[in-house]
């Protein structure tokens, strides 16, 4: 057998070349497919959309789709873990702005409950309605989709243990998990205001939540 090394240079770096080339055009099919579709539930306010539908958007083939997705529930997945891709990377930039490891994790909370929080005005299906259906069907895709804000959560725990400032013998990844987990459940199960109830606010959530691992 004919090792890769001992191919010519020309050969390996034409083959590099046309791998790169493929991996790309892939990903832009992705993306257009990704783009179709969430224009498709801004559109209609739903996840209930066909495959059909979402090829002719794309201006795409069926066999094309097919080759990047199994089906429309994995396409709805990848959108999914897209939005949540780009809540952590909101979240770590708003509590970038703070120096100090518990106004960051302070940062975090808050902006994650309000990013969580049911807006009547807002069409969000995929959190609305996909994502409850997801984590009783198929739990380990629910977890993997919120690694990103897992792992952001356990950083900002481990600079504050770092710091002197957390009070508790749970794990920092264990501990932002049970944090991210009460604050996302809070907030998905506020009510939202009447005359007769008042919805939870974000500090309150911060003041409950904090008491569970912060030196006082």
């Amino acid at each position: 057998m004919t090792d890769t090394n001992d191919e010519p240079a020309w050969k390996q770096r034409a083959v590099e070349r046309s791998i790169k080339t493929a991996k790309l055009r892939a990903e832009q099919r992705v993306q257009r497919f990704l783009d179709a579709a969430q224009a498709i539930i801004t559109e209609k306010g739903t996840t209930e959309f066909t495959v059909q539908e979402v090829v002719d958007r794309s201006r795409q083939s069926l066999r094309s789709f097919y080759l990047q997705f199994d089906g429309k529930h994995e396409l709805l997945l990848a959108l999914f873990e897209d939005a949540l891709n780009k809540a952590a990377a909101q979240i770590r930039a708003a509590a970038e702005s703070e120096t100090d490891p518990i106004e960051r994790l302070h940062v975090a909370t808050t902006l994650l409950f309000e990013l969580s929080r049911p807006d009547p005005t807002a069409k969000r299906p995929l959190f609305s309605d996909f994502a409850p259906q997801l984590l009783i069907t198929h739990p380990n895709e629910v977890r993997v989709a919120h690694a990103p804000l897992i792992a952001l959560f356990a950083e900002l725990m481990s600079d504050a243990s770092d710091a002197g400032r957390l009070d508790s013998t749970i794990g920092v990844r264990r501990l932002a998990a049970m944090t991210m987990q009460t604050v996302m459940f809070i907030a998905q199960s506020s009510a939202p205001e009447t005359t007769d109830s008042h919805p939870i606010e974000a500090d309150e959530v911060w003041e409950f939540s904090s008491k569970g691992f912060l030196k006082h």
